[in-house]
């Protein structure tokens, strides 16, 4: 395969394969989170945005001939083994997020969408990757995402998510230092603290797990 049409998270990563670099040096070739890597590899049809198509064929188009070659090689292989049989999915991502307390105000990312729909504020998040512990993936998303220093007050509780099926632990974090700062331009949109009184202005109290909505009344 010459030209790729259309990357999807498949092809980014048998491109990282023929590469042979892990989630983060893959990310870091890139210049994006290794969240959004370790999605692909989770979520195998997912298409990444424009701008992350344009750097995939960068990354891509820039690879010596030895792992184009392997990439041609490795997709070819991907087709045969589509016809031949259904690939059963990855489990369900596991992700930590992170509810920041910093006296009457809560820390708040404007996410990208991935699609038609948009931006979106949400609370930091990241995926927790195997052996390691939610709470280490909690404090350093946080910080990699937003230049906060927080500790874990308490956990929250976890579920299923309702509508994209992931797995999520909550946090109750308490600020310890740091400005806020959008630390992952790719990804983000914005970074900020908002009151908690109006947060429910950011995102719809309907879609916030309920333990958070409790826990911040406790704290107004």
């Amino acid at each position: 395969m010459e030209v790729v049409d259309v990357w999807t998270g498949q092809l980014a990563c048998t491109l990282q394969s023929a590469l042979r670099m892990t989630n983060e040096s893959f990310a870091n070739r890139l210049g994006i989170s290794p969240r959004t890597v370790a999605t692909w590899h989770s979520d195998s049809d997912v298409i990444p945005r424009p701008e992350m198509q344009q750097l995939l064929d960068s990354v891509h188009e820039d690879a010596p001939a030895a792992v184009r070659k392997r990439f041609a090689s490795m997709t070819a292989a991907m087709g045969q083994a589509d016809t031949a049989a259904t690939v059963p999915k990855a489990q369900a991502l596991r992700v930590a997020i992170a509810v920041v307390v910093r006296g009457d105000d809560v820390l708040l990312v404007c996410r990208r969408g991935d699609d038609a729909s948009g931006i979106s504020w949400q609370f930091p998040a990241g995926v927790i990757k195997p052996g390691v512990r939610p709470e280490t993936t909690t404090i350093r998303e946080t910080l990699d995402e937003t230049g906060v220093h927080c500790a874990i007050r308490q956990s929250l509780g976890e579920r299923l998510h309702p509508v994209t099926g992931v797995h999520c632990l909550y946090f109750l974090c308490e600020y310890l230092a740091g400005d806020a700062t959008n630390s992952d331009a790719v990804e983000n949109v914005d970074v900020t603290w908002v009151a908690k009184s109006t947060m429910t202005r950011f995102i719809p109290a309907d879609n916030i797990y309920p333990p958070i909505l409790e826990v911040l009344e406790e704290d107004i």
